[in-house]
């Protein structure tokens, strides 16, 4: 993707180009599938937001301004159009991620106690079938920290591409990002036990984060 120039992909799009056409859904396509997958976890619905958003796409090429990059546009389409869904779908409110959240006792520590990290984990999270079990714990995260852990930790945006992409502040997304982190990790915890995962990730997330674009990535991305 970063061998294409969006200007003059941009304006062979707007001038009705189908190879244009053709080029943008096989250069974007696959992420805004994956994005639309990791927040909806149904792949008809995923399907159809991606559907829907190149449809709004093509229609919002001549008043799209240029002033964010094509690329983080269409993600905004498919985001809010995964969002819309999962609304229109949800017959409770969205549950609270404060349980996932670490305590802390008053002097400062941890209320429960971890047991060493280092190696293991990062062991832990090169096996392959810890893929599944790290998709599994993204998909219990509320929808709002799960989308910008998805645009994040996934699909590599930059902080305030992300905020572009879900419509808020950039000081929104690193808040989310911080605590939808700490939700994950407590996740992972309670799927592989302690001896792997510890809420306390502010000196590991780093490198534990770093390896998530590469845990997930398959071949269908």
């Amino acid at each position: 993707m970063d061998s294409i120039d969006e200007t003059i992909l941009l304006e062979r799009l707007r001038q009705g180009d189908e190879a244009a056409y053709e080029l943008m859904i096989r250069t974007y396509g696959g992420r805004m599938l994956a994005v639309a997958r990791g927040l909806l976890r149904n792949e008809e619905d995923a399907r159809d937001v991606v559907q829907s958003a190149y449809v709004s796409a093509f229609r919002g090429l001549r008043t799209f301004k240029g002033t964010s990059q094509l690329s983080t546009w269409l993600h905004r389409i498919v985001v809010n159009g995964a969002l819309m869904k999962l609304r229109s779908r949800r017959r409770k409110p969205e549950e609270s991620i404060e349980d996932l959240l670490p305590a802390f006792l008053e002097d400062g520590h941890h209320a429960e106690s971890f047991s060493g990290w280092a190696a293991q984990a990062d062991r832990l999270l090169e096996d392959k079938q810890m893929r599944q079990v790290v998709r599994a714990a993204i998909a219990e995260l509320p929808e709002t920290h799960r989308a910008v852990l998805i645009l994040r930790d996934i699909e590599e945006l930059t902080t305030e591409e992300a905020a572009t992409a879900l419509g808020v502040t950039p000081n929104a997304v690193k808040i989310r990002l911080h605590r939808a982190r700490q939700a994950l990790a407590t996740l992972l915890r309670r799927r592989i036990g302690n001896r792997a995962v510890r809420p306390g990730i502010e000196a590991t997330s780093c490198r534990t984060f770093s390896t998530v674009p590469t845990l997930l990535s398959s071949p269908s991305r």
